[in-house]
């Protein structure tokens, strides 16, 4: 199967997921216009939506089926050659590419400088849902400033090509360090530190990135870490008097299922109403795989793997013989709880957490708490010392 009629089958499998039932037949009459194969293929993805909505699930997951279809799309060849202008943008070369684009190598001939450009594929830029989520990708990330997320520069349209410009970062994403076996104790919360702190900064936005997972974690030479791919992100309403409310505003459909399987959380697998603390979720899921080298859920199938997240806790790392700290492993459990309100409650409190550990793990000469932390923390053990003092008197 070619890439181009890969992403024509997975177009029109969102749009039918989302069609009642009693006018199905006549979307599919209309989006496959005779084509008798390319319908074979989309019914036969549909009967794998109904048959994983059956037993513990409420609702069909697009991306599951999507993603445990043996359908795979052929190599890609690049679709815009080098020299090639997208406005001030001078393509230089393919860096990579995914279901959601290609990613290019190019110089911003304005500010003299290498950036990088990811253009939509231009098999999916006849999908309205496709072009609405790759425009709130980088209005989302646009919203943002803050270190440990990756900055979005422009976003414009070059004819029939539609792209968003972001930083060049040089390095590796978490998915390909984790390809080496696990991290040690240290470097994991050194890491997830970067991570909460992205999270916070962006939940404080009003945004929920619903597709936390190692492959968009990325670990840059200078040793930096960078939250990507918001195309997924999700804006939960403030306070329309706030100055910080966010300018990009996102509704999901009830009893849709988005994200990657393995690293939902168990309000997500549903099809739930999503908050910030479906994050956190997924964020404990990716914290216990740099420490355990090995996901937290697994299944022989994206149903199987689903159940588990819904029914199942994972193993415990100190029954692992794994040389992790108990405080450690009392963060992992407190993200992975099923029930939201039994996790941490915020990203900036499972950053102050991780704050602590980082301290401890990292041994003398360690990077220090930062001043609001240590002010936090100096609270308590000051009326721990004035209880002291009273119980003696």
């Amino acid at each position: 199967m070619t890439p181009d009629r890969w992403q024509r089958v997975q177009e029109i499998l969102a749009e039918a997921a989302e069609t009642e039932e009693a006018k199905r037949g006549a979307f599919l009459d209309g989006a496959c216009q005779g084509d008798a194969e390319l319908r074979k293929e989309v019914e036969s993805l549909l009967s794998s939506l109904g048959k994983a909505s059956s037993g513990f699930l409420e609702t069909p997951a697009i991306e599951a089926v999507l993603q445990a279809s043996p359908a795979e799309p052929e190599a890609a060849s690049p679709s815009l050659a080098g020299g090639t202008r997208l406005g001030p943008y001078q393509i230089l070369a393919l860096l990579g590419t995914g279901g959601m684009g290609e990613v290019y190598r190019a110089r911003d001939t304005r500010l003299n400088r290498e950036v990088a450009v990811k253009v939509l594929p231009q098999s999916l830029v006849r999908s309205p849902a496709a072009l609405a989520r790759f425009e709130r990708e980088a209005q989302a990330v646009a919203a943002l400033s803050d270190p440990n997320i990756l900055a979005i520069h422009d976003f414009g349209r070059e004819g029939d090509i539609v792209y968003a410009v972001a930083e060049l970062l040089q390095g590796q994403t978490l998915q390909e360090r984790l390809m080496e076996g696990a991290l040690s104790q240290r470097k994991a919360v050194e890491i997830a530190l970067s991570m909460a702190r992205g999270l916070a900064a962006a939940h404080e936005k009003g945004i929920v990135h619903r597709d936390l997972k190692p492959a968009n974690v990325f670990l840059t030479r200078d040793r930096g870490v960078k939250l990507l791919d918001f195309g997924l992100a999700k804006v939960i309403a403030q306070d329309p008097a706030s100055h910080d409310a966010p300018t990009v505003e996102l509704a999901t459909q009830p009893g849709v299922v988005m994200g990657t399987v393995g690293y939902m959380s168990p309000e997500q697998v549903r099809g739930k109403p999503l908050d910030y603390r479906s994050d956190i979720f997924s964020f404990g899921a990716i914290l216990y795989e740099m420490v355990a080298g090995q996901r937290a859920f697994r299944g022989d199938s994206a149903a199987d793997t689903m159940a588990a997240i819904l029914k199942e806790d994972p193993p415990d790392l100190s029954a692992m013989n794994l040389n992790v700290s108990p405080a450690l492993e009392r963060v992992v459990h407190h993200c992975l709880e099923k029930k939201p309100e039994q996790r941490f409650q915020s990203a900036r409190d499972l950053a102050f957490h991780l704050e602590a550990l980082a301290s401890i793990s990292s041994g003398p000469g360690a990077a220090r708490l930062e001043p609001e932390a240590w002010r936090r923390r100096l609270v308590p053990l000051a009326l721990a010392g004035a209880l002291g003092a009273a119980v003696i008197a």
